[in-house]
């Protein structure tokens, strides 16, 4: 699994998670990441939409799509 993959497996296991939770993580699963590294990935990541970032704290975001269906969906 490339960077990318390992921050996204961390984000989604701690769901909310600071920079230093989402090293500890990967530093427990056995995959250490120089800070320079998580920082790029974590960039990276937010710059794609996948990220969002609130009060110094990741998480995955949310999903917009299911909202417009429905409305689509039963628009009189």
């Amino acid at each position: 699994m490339d960077a990318r993959g390992w921050v996204l497996k961390a984000v989604e296991a701690l769901r909310f998670a600071s920079e230093k939770e989402i090293a500890r993580w990967l530093d427990e699963e056995g995959e250490s990441f120089s800070r320079h590294e998580l920082q790029r990935t974590l960039q990276q990541l937010l710059q794609e939409g996948v990220l969002e970032l609130k009060n110094d704290l990741f998480r995955l975001k949310r999903k917009d799509g299911g909202g417009q269906a429905f409305e689509r969906l039963f628009r009189d």
